[in-house]
């Protein structure tokens, strides 16, 4: 039997599955669907949303918006609007494989290449705030720009005023390694050579959109990163109508850990140090299920250790894609098939409150 709060998917690389190692669900019922809402930014939600949208047909993504570089950036400054990127990236990750959502998902994600001022403004940006400043609703002109593009699911920003991401590093100078620094600015903050300790928003406390808390409390499954861990997952739980959420939910949470660390944000960064993290930032956030791929984990008992933290026991599954690898030598990318068999398996095998809606 595996160790307990450890559990290795042998039944993906067709091994026999140890008694007692599954879960049932209660009151589910055949055919139908779990209610999931996936929650980051950038490239991590992207592969959870490609991976969740291949088995559930209700999926919301509440998207982070602290993003102030590239094209983002530049039309938060000349406009005052949220960062459309993150927002962006997660509506082409909801496309479809078919000819339709191909398509779609190529145009807006293509930038333009200029010697002026359109140049890496991405389509799917500049369509995005367009329809905010025609609309004057940020949720009714993400859920348009969704229909469009015909998205297998709705995609919101966390909160509807923008913010700014600012860190407390040490050693973010070179020259002065022991030295505590704030540094300002979501860039900034996934560039810094320090180690950071922590992060807050600014402006502290802002409302989180209606839409997303709402989500929240009625979903049966919350699943939280992969992605910047410091700037793309944490950020949620600063928001504080939307960490209510996430505590007072009767759905159930996964979380979903990285690949390898990222060079800058979390460089040295094991699984379990990921995990501390979190707790740190939201010590009263319990969590279900902590998945992490086998490959990525070389403790397995201090993150069954730091999971325990959390509530959760943790799943082992390979989920990276083969033969794409980061600059520390693990895999840097997430596969959408294997990932979505890790998804369904946790779905199916860690039990409900109620049937499927």
């Amino acid at each position: 039997m595996p160790r307990k709060g450890l559990r290795h998917r042998r039944a993906a690389e067709g091994q026999p599955r140890s008694r007692g190692t599954v879960r049932t669900l209660r009151g589910g019922r055949r055919g139908a669907q779990p209610k999931v809402v996936a929650l980051g930014g950038g490239m991590g939600l992207s592969a959870s949303l490609t991976a969740l949208r291949r088995i559930t047909g209700d999926l919301t993504a509440v998207v982070t918006v602290a993003d102030d570089g590239g094209s983002s950036g530049r039309l938060r400054d000349e406009l005052g609007v949220l960062p459309p990127g993150d927002l962006r990236k997660a509506l082409a990750a909801l496309c479809g494989d078919d000819e339709w959502g191909r398509t779609w998902s190529e145009v807006v994600q293509h930038r333009f290449t200029s010697e002026g001022a359109l140049h890496d403004h991405a389509v799917g940006n500049l369509l995005i705030v367009a329809l905010w400043e025609q609309l004057g609703d940020h949720v009714r002109a993400l859920d348009l720009v969704g229909k469009l593009l015909g998205a297998h699911g709705r995609v919101l920003p966390m909160s509807a005023v923008p913010l700014e991401l600012e860190a407390l590093v040490r050693g973010h100078r070179p020259d002065r390694p022991d030295e505590l620094s704030r540094v300002r600015g979501q860039a900034a903050v996934a560039l810094t050579p320090g180690e950071v300790r922590q992060v807050v928003l600014v402006p502290h406390d802002p409302p989180a959109v209606p839409e997303a808390v709402e989500a929240v409390l009625d979903a049966d499954w919350v699943v939280l990163g992969p992605g910047s861990w410091f700037s793309s997952v944490i950020p949620h739980l600063l928001v504080p109508e939307l960490l209510d959420a996430l505590v007072a939910t009767r759905a159930r949470r996964v979380l979903s850990l990285n690949l390898a660390p990222q060079p800058g944000e979390t460089d040295g960064f094991s699984p379990q140090r990921h995990v501390e993290v979190l707790v740190q930032h939201a010590p009263k956030l319990a969590f279900d299920v902590v998945l992490a791929d086998r490959a990525a984990v070389p403790d397995q008992e201090s993150l069954c250790r730091a999971a325990e933290r959390l509530g959760a026991e943790v799943e082992l599954a390979p989920v990276a894609a083969r033969g794409d690898t980061s600059p520390q030598g693990g895999s840097s990318r997430h596969d959408p098939e294997l990932l979505a068999a890790a998804y369904d398996r946790i779905f199916r095998m860690h039990g409900r409150i109620g049937p499927w809606r």
